[in-house]
């Protein structure tokens, strides 16, 4: 029988990673959303930086970058990912490792749209992760955008979403004297039926 009460209640991982991101927005200061997403090359060298997640689906999570930054390259080329959201102050965190594929269609464009006119915009301007010559370059582009994208720019063919599907989805709470709580759910492929199972500290 299941001792899994309280914040870990139900069998829904995702369910489960709504609520506590809801909790996090009125106790995190800044960003309550970042994840620390990893990548590998293709000589499987790691690769993690902070992303704002911005969506939980019925059975994925979703992000939004650049096509031809580093990150997406890495994307692109594995088909898998990891990343890791924490919250200091709920002292819990949520690891997650899974199957990626591009999130490029309307649900896309509608983020796009949503998002300030300085970040779409910047979005245009921005050649994510290639060299750059000064702060002064990267702002004449902003400038060039500004001027022949109008208003209302459309979102850019090299940028779009990523959904991660997982097959693993591991929650972390803080214990009293290092016994933390830690439960995974694992399945063979994304939307199979999960196994849960409680973990060590």
């Amino acid at each position: 029988m299941s001792d899994r009460t309280g914040i870990f209640a139900g069998d829904d991982p995702f369910a489960i990673a709504r609520s506590w991101l809801a909790e996090a927005e009125s106790t995190e200061i800044n960003d309550p959303n970042a994840i620390a997403l990893a990548t590998v090359n293709p000589d499987g060298l790691p690769n993690v930086r902070m992303v704002l997640l911005k969506d939980i689906e019925a059975e994925a999570f979703v992000f939004y970058t650049n096509y031809e930054s580093v990150k997406a390259q890495e994307l692109d080329g594995a088909g898998r990912a990891a990343f890791v959201m924490h919250w200091k102050s709920l002292r819990r965190q949520i690891r997650v490792r899974g199957l990626v594929s591009r999130e490029d269609g309307p649900q896309a464009d509608d983020y796009y749209h949503s998002r300030s006119l300085k970040s779409r915009l910047g979005a245009w301007a921005s050649k994510q992760s290639q060299p750059l010559a000064s702060r002064t370059a990267l702002m004449a582009e902003v400038a060039k955008v500004t001027a022949t994208k109008g208003p209302n720019p459309s979102r850019p063919p090299f940028w779009g979403g990523f959904r991660l599907r997982p097959v693993e989805i591991e929650f972390w709470a803080d214990g009293a004297f290092r016994l933390h709580d830690r439960f995974v759910w694992r399945c063979n492929k994304p939307g199979d039926s999960w196994e849960i199972q409680r973990l060590n500290p």
